[in-house]
Order: C-alpha cells, then sequence, then structure tokens
C-alpha cells in the first residue's frame, strides 16, 4: 500500500475497552496542519474497532491496525509504531502526552535514534520540515524545537490544540509486527469501574474551574464544584488545596499535576505560584477571582477580579443560573 508523501503518523491512544481516548481529534486535526493524517491503532484483538472507526471520523486518510498483547504494557506498542514507521515513512510521529503516550514516545525514539519534542502546544512546518511550539518555563516562554535530521516524535498537550480535520471514508489495513523480543512489564487483570459523574474529566477539558488555598477548607470547596456544575466544566485544584486535603491529587493542575488547555480556566483563590501556572497558562481564557490584588494569577489572567470568593461566586452562578433560564 502506497502512503502520501508528506504522511503524519498519528497514535491513537486505546482505552482498556477498545474505545478511542479523547485526545484522537487533536492529535489528527494537528497532523492535518503539517501533512496527511495516517492512524495506528494498536489494541487486543477483538475491541479495536471503535477506535479505528473514530480515528477515520477524526480524519485519517489510512487506519493501521495491529494486535497487541493486553498484559504486555508498552512494549508491544512500541513493536507496532516501527513497523507503521517503516511501512509509512513519515514526516512525523505525533503522540498523545499522556502517560502512556510519553512512555512510547520516549521508548520509540530512543530505539530508532530519533529527535523527541514533549508537551507541544501547537504545530507548523516550514521549508525543512516540521516545528513544534512549546510553553516553557511556567508558560513565560514560546520556544519552538524541530529536528536536525529525520522525522521527529512530538508528544502534543491534551486541549492546546483547537484544529479538527473532516472526516474519511474507513480504509483500513492490517499491520505485520514483528515482537522485538524487549522485556516488558506486565499488568494484572484490567477491572473497568464505572463512576457516574455529570462533569468531564480533567485532562483534555474545554471549560476547567480550580481552587486554591484560598478556599479555606474542604468544607468550602464545593463552592469550585458548584460553580464549575454551572460551567459544565470539569473541577482543578492548587498543589496547595491538595496538599490541605480539600480534594485529591487527581484534580491538581500545574507542573507537578495534570496540565490542561481550555477554552475557559477559571481560578478561585489561587495566588498564581510558577508551579500552578506552567500546567494552565496555555488556557485560551484565564479568569481569576483573588481578594490578593497582588497575586501572581492575575499576571496572567485575561480578566481579574479582586474580591472574595465567597461573595463574588454565589453572585456569579446566580448571574449565569439566570442565564439559562
Amino acid at each position: 500500500m502506497s502512503y502520501p508523501e508528506n504522511a503524519i503518523l498519528v497514535l491513537v491512544d486505546v482505552t482498556p475497552t477498545g474505545e478511542a481516548a479523547s485526545s484522537t481529534a487533536a492529535l489528527i486535526g494537528a497532523a492535518a496542519q503539517i501533512g496527511t493524517p495516517v492512524a495506528l491503532v494498536v489494541a487486543p484483538a477483538g475491541i479495536a474497532q471503535a477506535a479505528v472507526d473514530a480515528a477515520a471520523s477524526a480524519g485519517a486518510v489510512s487506519v493501521l491496525t495491529a494486535e497487541a498483547d493486553a498484559s504486555a504494557l508498552t512494549v508491544p506498542v512500541v513493536d507496532a509504531l516501527e513497523a507503521a514507521y517503516n511501512a509509512v515513512q513519515p514526516d512525523a510521529v505525533l503522540v498523545s502526552n499522556s502517560i502512556a503516550g510519553r512512555d512510547v514516545a520516549g521508548r520509540f525514539a530512543a530505539r530508532t535514534r530519533a529527535a523527541l519534542a514533549v508537551d507541544a502546544v501547537g504545530l507548523s512546518r516550514d521549508e525543512e520540515g516540521v516545528v513544534a511550539h512549546h510553553s516553557v518555563f511556567g508558560g513565560a516562554y514560546r520556544v519552538n524545537s524541530a529536528a536536525t535530521y529525520g522525522a521527529p516524535v512530538i508528544t502534543v498537550r491534551q486541549g492546546a490544540v483547537d484544529a479538527r480535520a473532516e472526516a474519511q471514508p474507513l480504509n483500513v489495513e492490517t499491520l505485520a509486527v514483528s515482537p522485538s523480543g524487549m522485556p516488558a512489564a506486565l499488568a494484572g487483570e484490567v477491572a473497568i469501574v464505572e463512576k457516574a459523574s455529570s462533569r468531564p474529566e480533567l485532562r483534555g477539558a474545554t471549560r476547567v474551574v480550580s481552587g486554591g488555598r484560598g478556599l479555606g477548607s474542604k468544607e468550602q470547596f464545593v463552592l469550585v464544584e458548584q460553580l464549575a456544575d454551572t460551567l459544565s466544566a470539569a473541577v482543578g485544584a492548587s498543589r496547595a488545596a491538595v496538599d490541605a486535603g480539600f480534594v485529591p491529587q487527581s484534580h491538581q493542575v500545574g507542573q507537578t499535576g495534570v496540565s490542561v488547555s481550555p477554552q475557559l480556566y477559571v481560578a478561585l483563590g489561587i495566588s498564581g505560584a510558577i508551579q500552578h501556572r506552567a500546567g494552565m497558562q496555555t488556557s485560551k481564557m484565564i479568569v481569576a477571582i483573588n481578594k490578593d490584588p497582588d497575586a501572581p494569577i492575575f499576571d496572567v489572567a485575561d480578566f481579574g477580579i479582586v474580591g472574595d470568593v465567597f461573595k463574588v461566586v454565589p453572585q456569579a452562578i446566580e448571574a449565569l443560573e439566570a442565564r439559562k433560564k
């Protein structure tokens, strides 16, 4: 099978149930900005169809599929990615900046001696090849990176790319993969635990409401949840709020937590330490509410309110609810 000369190989993150991760549309959309997307779906036999369909719907002109042992971590995916890379000869390889994606990208780059660019918030192309754009030093600077030779391997921050590609007819090819025999960690049986929630997942959410130490207590942190529910947003938190026990660590936004790039980020009672800003400064619109007029969060906010969150937020919720009626 022949592939486009400007092919961009996209590794689709696949959930344990065989569905494509929420990052898929943005990854393929990013690929379409710099070339022609060719997707790779690696999953245990019999559960990949949903991910394959999602990749085509997201704009992949071709979808390569490969079977992988569900109990072996990372190595089977790297083996398949290497086989796909050799077949497609792409101009770049795009991978989600998820935990699994970073693991695969690092191993694949080391195995193939390819250049690795991590946590890109944008992509472009010049006369020499693909360029990755990064937000660094707590969001204080934007820098570009490019490979001096060969196709770069780029992990893309979830939620950072708005571009979407047009759906394509389903064009599937089964990939022949030769196992590398490299040592692989083994996972036990995966148990799916369903947790009902009306809120979106923090990573990749289009709207996020985060709370900081200024909320004062776990009981008062419910104000963040109330505003999040009004906006149909995910709930985030600063490290200080997590350390104080207001919310679980899974809600932490920042350098040592989750990096988010939503359309709207609302910071309640968050001072804006550089570690926190590193994880949210690429948000498209930032709204901050803090009683300290000198809080660093105001330096990156598009809109800022100097005031008591316990007075301002209930008014905001009331106004938003009134607009829904």
